[in-house]
């Protein structure tokens, strides 16, 4: 009997317990109501989430929060005893006893989730203890994607070379994107996207399009056009083909019409045809040495965004120079420099440095010279064959007497 009564008191605290429920007294809770109406939201990032909860009736001591996710891997989102003035989660009506609404300001797409409103009531060891739980509201965010960026290549290309572009843009949610290539507001085709996952629920995209290059794209350009459920309007990036094209020079060097007279001034002239871009330097060279040239004017734009130069040098056209090479040498563009040449001719060259009238008189005189001892060499033959004749019959005549 005394072992009876001594385990009474341990009997009466068990049944107390079971009659309890968790963390709280029966009576009080009764007529205790949670509601969390939302069961979907969907809201776009940058945006401010609401999310409602509404309770009713009297239960135990204990506050109501907020808990992203349900388990051992939740994160609570809103606790009021937590004060800091930081934070995007704030009362929608402060200091309310039975609205327990929040506010989530600048929601990202890591904000997706499930969010449960729940009322906590102190238990018997002074821990909060779980006594409602809402029905929980499945937020889902749409991000909108960056503007697109057009890329192209770091090295400029010829035309007719075949170059590729590339169109990114990403941050966005959900995952179907819509992407299209023009090129001068005309349709042109492009490589499926690559949508790729980016941090948590975001996407990126990377499309690819190759181009032939023209001559006439000085002025072209491209536009990838992105189209997604997020936006009103698609959304564009553009690239002026202006920033990869090379066109070289097409150059003739031109001289006055020779050959020419000797100490006459001659002009060479080096024209530039259709280049881009306008960086060009032009130099002038006499039998590979240096000469002074002069620019008519700066590169001018013609047809198509495309470029013209004319170049002059002036040479005096001594008879020493007769055969030289005049050159034009262009750097297009910081490329290999080109070379394009002339030959200076001069009519009538002389000889030995000498005139061509000294050279025609001295023929001249030596023609008469040799005419006249020609004729000096008739005479000569005559006398002396005069003087033999003469000897030879005074010779004989001597003899007779």
């Amino acid at each position: 009997m005394v072992l009876v009564a001594q385990e009474l008191p341990l009997m009466c605290l068990m049944l107390l317990l079971l009659c309890r429920e968790p963390g709280v007294d029966a009576q009080a809770g009764q007529d205790f109501t949670l509601q969390q109406p939302q069961p979907k939201v969907a809201v776009t990032a940058g945006e401010t989430l609401t999310l409602n909860c509404i309770t009713s009736g009297v239960a135990g001591p204990g506050p109501v929060m907020w808990l992203k996710g349900w388990g051992s891997g939740n994160k609570t989102v809103y606790d009021p005893n937590n004060k800091d003035p930081s934070s995007r989660v704030t009362m929608a009506v402060p200091g309310s006893d039975t609205n327990f609404t929040i506010h989530i300001r600048n929601v990202q797409p890591e904000d997706m989730g499930t969010y449960y409103c729940v009322k906590f009531v102190r238990g018997i060891t002074g821990a909060d203890e779980v006594f409602k739980r809402g029905d929980g509201t499945e937020v889902s965010v749409q991000a909108k994607p960056s503007p697109p960026l057009v890329s192209g290549p770091q090295q400029r290309a010829r035309p007719e070379e075949s170059v590729p572009f590339t169109c990114t843009t990403g941050g966005f949610f959900p995952e179907k994107i819509e992407v299209k290539w023009f090129k001068n507001k005309n349709p042109m085709g492009a490589q499926p996207p690559q949508v790729t996952e980016w941090r948590m629920k975001t996407y990126n995209m990377s499309s690819t399009a190759q181009v032939t290059l023209q001559k006439d794209d000085a002025r072209s350009q491209l536009t990838c056009e992105v189209s997604h459920s997020t936006l009103p309007a698609p959304l564009r990036g553009s690239f002026q083909l202006s920033r990869v094209l090379r066109v070289p020079p097409s150059v003739e060097v031109r001289a006055e019409p020779s050959p020419v007279e000797v100490n006459k001034t001659v002009a060479f002239t080096c024209l530039l045809k259709e280049f881009y871009p306008a960086k060009v330097s032009i130099s002038w060279l006499e039998n590979g040495i240096r000469i002074k040239g002069q620019n008519l004017s700066g590169p001018l734009e013609v047809s198509r965004g495309l470029f013209e130069l004319r170049s002059r040098v002036e040479v005096q056209a001594t008879e020493e120079k007769n055969g030289s090479t005049i050159t034009c040498m262009v750097v297009h563009d910081a490329q290999a420099p080109a070379t394009y040449s002339a030959v200076l001719w001069i009519s009538n060259p002389t000889q030995g440095g000498l005139s061509n009238e000294f050279q025609m008189n001295k023929s001249t005189n030596l023609l008469s010279c040799l005419l006249l001892l020609l004729w000096m060499g008739i005479l000569l033959e005559k006398g002396l064959l005069g003087a033999l004749l003469f000897f030879l019959f005074k010779h004989m005549k001597r003899k007779a007497s």
